[in-house]
């Protein structure tokens, strides 16, 4: 399997290639030159498999040439093994037609543990092989950072440095990074918001110099890999709810659009998707995109939902490149006129690719508080805020068959976001017992200015540099 270029000007890479590199050359996104195709016998054939099995069978094609497929056997096992319910991604009926996919039972109780848990193990595997060091720079808008941070605290070969956006992400959210005391391991707290954090990590990935001398790897999803082991749940929910035979809908709460392309991927690969819904707080950013072909940004509004905090979604990118054909340089002029301007207007090939699929909501704080009651008070479930963004955008879909079963990806555990919860049903979640007494350990972390000049120069003190 070869990899492309958003941008049409880098050159393509396999698998471990672009694991390793992130962020292309050209500034564009990776994609597969092709995607795989499975047939209505080959998801039919995923029914009963485990949640390890199911991953070897639906990223197998996307590694070929990389790995074998006992290795990624091998890979998907350690990677899961550290999940706290045997099904890894299990779904909670809420009533008739709703469902909620659980993806938070993972070491840092969010759905980024399914893909980095995998991705730190695929760093140290292809690192070995070519007795090289890498240096990850990162971005977090509250729960990638944790979940790269527990994916890669000690490994051998890796230093990471993680940005979060000061005072903009929960207690939880930042002590879960900040309590990780491991050498390889750099907590930065910038001036800012995460749309300022994720731009300076993009600027070094363009500092050509910087990157290399630095040996630079992404663990946001702009890495190809976290995207593919996201499909993974979309192939695991769906069959468990009658697929081929039926058509399953999704409803994703999304910043950042890398969850929900995961679910594009799946249904470019045969999944019959009936629907992926794009749910947004008040950072709408995508919502606008999807329904008035406005993809401008705004000014960041800080929520309870800081996780979708975004006003510049980076996966979008991979949806516009595929929907509107393709052409790499095309997109790159579009991509860098958005850059300068800030603004820009969906082609009518754009927008009438991505209307086959998505559509979007956005869902403001009383929407947001009210679905986490109906959780609760109707179905017994009580459900972090994000999950509750999502949880509205689903119930507000209402012309969809009665027979379409529609999943809510539940993307973090409630206790995270205790204070929310709270205020909203009157619940205050406890810490499930395995994250241990996070608010006892002391933290560790820098406070910086939000400017290239001053994040680049506390890295380079840090890292390794290549001789």
């Amino acid at each position: 399997m070869k990899y492309l270029s958003t941008r049409g000007s880098a050159p393509a890479l396999d698998f471990e290639q672009v694991t390793l590199a992130g962020l292309a050359s050209d500034g564009g996104l990776y994609v597969p030159e092709s995607w795989p195709q499975f047939s209505a016998d080959d998801i039919r054939g995923l029914a009963g498999l485990s949640y390890v099995e199911t991953a070897v069978r639906v990223m197998l094609p996307f590694v070929s040439g990389s790995l074998s497929e006992e290795e990624l056997r091998e890979l998907c096992t350690a990677a899961y093994g550290r999940f706290s319910h045997d099904a890894v991604t299990p779904l909670v009926q809420l009533n008739h037609q709703h469902w909620m996919l659980e993806l938070f039972h993972g070491p840092t109780l969010a759905f980024k543990d399914v893909a980095l848990q995998l991705l730190g193990l695929l760093f140290e595997k292809f690192l070995a092989r070519r007795d090289d060091a890498i240096t990850i720079v990162g971005a977090t808008s509250g729960d990638t950072g944790s979940a790269a941070i527990d994916a890669v605290a000690g490994r051998e070969k890796v230093d990471i440095f993680m940005l979060h956006p000061h005072g903009r992400v929960s207690d939880v959210q930042r002590r879960q990074m900040t309590t990780v005391r491991a050498p390889n391991v750099h907590n930065i707290a910038i001036d800012g918001s995460f749309d300022d954090a994720q731009a300076l990590v993009k600027a070094m990935f363009n500092d050509a110099e910087f990157r290399a001398r630095y040996n630079l790897s992404a663990v946001n999803s702009i890495n190809w890999a976290r995207l593919m082991a996201q499909v993974v749940y979309y192939f695991y929910a769906a069959v468990r709810l009658g697929a081929p035979e039926r058509a399953v809908a999704f409803s994703v709460p999304t910043g950042n659009f890398g969850d929900v392309f995961a679910g594009y991927v799946a249904a470019k690969m045969g999944l019959p998707v009936a629907r992926l819904i794009v749910a947004t707080n008040v950072n709408d950013i995508l919502h606008r995109a999807l329904s008035q072909g406005d993809y401008s940004q705004g000014k960041v509004v800080p929520t309870a939902t800081p996780s979708m905090d975004i006003q510049v979604s980076s996966n979008f990118e991979r949806l516009l490149f595929d929907v509107g054909g393709r052409d790499g340089l095309a997109l790159a002029e579009q991509m860098r006129g958005f850059e300068t301007t800030k603004k820009m207007r969906l082609t009518n090939a754009q927008r009438e690719g991505a209307s086959a699929l998505f559509t979007s909501h956005r869902v403001d704080a009383d929407g947001m508080n009210l679905a986490m009651r109906w959780a609760y008070e109707g179905a017994g479930q009580v459900v972090d805020p994000h999950s509750a963004v999502g949880l509205a955008a689903a119930l507000a879909a209402r012309d969809l068959p009665a027979d379409v079963p529609v999943v809510t990806l539940a993307t973090a555990h409630a206790a995270k976001f205790r204070d929310a919860v709270e205020r909203a049903t009157g619940v205050r979640p406890s810490m499930p017992a395995r994250i241990g007494s996070l608010f006892d350990r002391e933290e560790a972390y820098v406070r910086l200015p939000g400017t290239y000049e001053a994040v680049t120069a506390h890295i380079a003190g840090l890292a390794t540099a290549k001789q």
